[in-house]
């Protein structure tokens, strides 16, 4: 009986000896862990001030709004409390890690099945912000883990607290000092309670709570901030309510030197930075970096001041952008009509039906195919029958039709559908795609009827990169807006070279290029007027121009060889646009590229007639050669092809056609 006591008796100190290490082991671990980052270098966080950026000339245009670091002794107490009481209350009581709220969090998540609560230390809040890109990878993770024990083994709270505040995001603001400068125009130290709890609530979601992006959501996070501050006894409930109930006026400050548009471009540069892997992950290993970007000032005033005189309406959304062809370098960008209210980059990150503006690739191929600027189809209503009794009943533009033979130039001149899908037909469904894929366009395209009139969605950049193609005379760049990032000592970390590929045919180019100079000639003036003749008295030189317009959206791409320029307006919503929205964009386009290119005559931006290309004096509607002086147009053709009495027509060649 004694011995089986015995043997009970050491079977229990053996379970309690296994759980006492087992809850050591944590303890071990999390004291080694401290103690092995205790002996690390100190973090040189002081020099890690985060991104600075300058223009193609080398000048500073913005430095991430970081470099205007101030002490916690100049920043208002209000702002530092409103932010201690809501984002980590217990902050100068831990190590680093709430524990017990990351328990709390876990427990509500995981009740509630939704990822609502989170527990991120201002520590670890800082530590994120000290890296470059924002992954959430295991790695990543694990970085920041040891970055945050770090900083706490070799900083006072204060001086984390300092580092955190003198960072975070307000709203694309980055630093408490250019926040209270840019919404208040004050310095961080003078802010009052009702302007501290409101910026004290921006970083939770920067795009959602900053006041000038929407003030209802911003006051609501606004209320929050306030009742922490009750709750910890940082200020009385009826401070909290006068605070809530004053009446906050944005200055937006003059202190920002940048534009608010300009930040599209920013916010570009910051995605393309995120993809380059030869830069380290984390600002301590470079104290910061500089990026030399291609951000043409004169291209970028240009484009923001015709945005600015010529889209009046204010409900409609726009991107924009100014790329050099020959080189790839984005000059100028913006993805809406106002950062403050979206930061949604629609230049960058949205994609959009493109209409008549996929119509040059066409032609292109066409060109390529045999077709000539005077080979004709005929314009009528046109019922286009498949197999499987499948039909499509295509439109032009305000149901205008010649009613008889056109030729290439004329459908392009006037955007005609009913040319275009016929001319898809008779190549063959796949040629539109796979022209489209040698100049860029990567994405899979269907092979159906309806891309010959730009159904399928393209993002801006693509096009851009399209356009680029033809404005180079056939040679394909990637679109980039970083050319070089180095260390805060000058040391290179990254360079781009552009290596351009020629994947087209420069005479063929150059005739389709000569082409989309008649979307604007008076010329064309008949039964219907070119898409592009009513601003064709606002340009002072020879430029490339293609419109589209789809129930939903406006688009203009023009260029010549010194820069192309891109441009779309809708709504997010898809809501029916105007004809009036239509006009203002191509406004916008002549305004920006006539501004851009101030100073230059034609003979300096357009291109030489390759030795095998001519020009003939032809009637612009039915492509043959010019009997009537004040009915003719100079076309260009490949020598041998030029027209000679007779046009050259196409209609019997085409799958299944029938007027309606």
């Amino acid at each position: 009986m004694k011995k089986g006591k015995n043997k009970e008796k050491r079977k229990k100190k053996k379970t309690w000896l296994i759980i006492v290490i087992l809850i050591l082991i944590p303890f071990i671990i999390y004291g080694g862990i401290y103690l092995y980052a205790a002996v690390q270098p100190k973090l040189p966080i002081g020099g890690a001030n985060g991104y600075y950026f300058y223009d193609s000339e080398g000048k500073a245009y913005d430095t991430g709004a970081t470099e205007d670091w101030v002490s916690l002794d100049d920043i208002s107490d209000y702002l530092i409390e409103a932010t201690i009481d809501t984002e980590d209350k217990h902050f100068y009581s831990h190590q680093g890690f709430d524990f017990l709220r990351i328990i709390k969090a876990l427990m509500i998540n995981i009740s509630s099945g939704e990822n609502k609560q989170g527990a991120s230390t201002i520590t670890q809040q800082y530590s994120k912000n000290l890296f470059l890109e924002f992954d959430k990878t295991w790695d990543r993770k694990i970085k920041e883990a040891f970055i945050t024990v770090r900083l706490e083994t070799h900083y006072s709270k204060d001086e984390i607290l300092e580092g955190y505040l003198n960072t975070i995001n307000y709203g694309g603001i980055f630093g408490i000092e250019n926040a209270a400068n840019y919404y208040f125009n004050k310095d961080a130290k003078d802010l009052n309670l009702a302007e501290a709890s409101m910026l004290a609530g921006i970083p939770k979601n920067p795009s959602a709570y900053s006041p000038l992006a929407n003030e209802d959501k911003a006051k609501a996070r606004q209320k929050i901030i306030l009742k922490a501050m009750v709750d910890n006894d940082d200020i009385t409930e009826n401070e909290a309510k006068a605070a809530y109930n004053t009446e906050l006026v944005y200055q937006k400050g003059e202190t920002q030197d940048k534009s608010d548009l300009v930040r599209y471009y920013q916010d570009a540069v910051m995605e393309e930075l995120s993809t380059i892997k030869s830069i380290p992950s984390s600002f301590l290993e470079t104290g910061g970096i500089k990026i030399y970007t291609n951000l043409d000032t004169k291209a970028q005033t240009a484009l923001e001041e015709s945005i600015s005189k010529n889209m009046t309406n204010e409900e409609i959304q726009m991107a924009g952008v100014v790329m050099d062809p020959n080189t790839g370098k984005v000059l100028a960008l913006t993805g809406g009509m106002d950062y403050n209210k979206s930061q949604y980059n629609r230049a960058t990150q949205a994609k959009r039906q493109v209409g008549s503006t996929i119509k040059p690739f066409l032609y292109y191929s066409a060109l390529e195919n045999g077709f000539t600027p005077s080979t004709t189809f005929t314009s009528e209503k046109t019922t286009f029958s498949f197999s499987g009794d499948k039909t499509y009943s295509p439109k032009n533009y305000n149901d205008k039709y010649a009613n008889g033979p056109i030729s290439l130039a004329a459908a392009i001149s006037y955007s005609d559908n009913i040319y275009a899908v016929k001319t898809h037909l008779f190549l063959g469904e796949d040629a539109l795609p796979n022209i489209l894929k040698r100049v860029g366009i990567d994405q899979k395209l269907e092979s159906v009827p309806s891309l010959a009139l730009g159904a399928e969605e393209i993002g801006m950049m693509d096009m851009m990169s399209a356009y680029s193609t033809l404005a180079s005379e056939g040679y394909k760049t990637e679109p980039y807006f970083i050319s070089k990032v180095t260390d805060m000592d000058g040391n290179v970390l990254y360079e781009y070279n552009p290596n351009p590929e020629n994947v087209l045919n420069k005479n063929t180019v150059y005739i389709l290029n000569e082409l989309l100079t008649t979307t604007y000639a008076k010329e064309f003036e008949d039964y219907n007027v070119p898409t592009c003749l009513s601003i064709a008295p606002k340009m002072s030189r020879k430029y490339a121009v293609k419109s589209g317009t789809t129930e939903t959206d406006n688009l203009i791409f023009g260029y010549n060889k010194d820069v192309v320029v891109g441009l779309w307006s809708g709504y997010d919503d898809n809501k029916e646009v105007s004809s009036e929205d239509s006009s203002n964009l191509k406004n916008t386009w002549v305004s920006a590229i006539e501004k851009y290119l101030e100073g230059k005559s034609d003979e300096e931006t357009w291109y030489e007639t390759p030795n095998n290309v001519v020009g003939v004096a032809v009637d612009p509607i039915s492509g043959k050669l010019a009997t009537d002086g004040n009915k003719a147009k100079i076309l260009y053709y490949l020598k041998g092809t030029e027209p000679s009495i007779s046009d050259v027509s196409l209609d019997e060649s085409v799958p299944t056609v029938k007027a309606t």
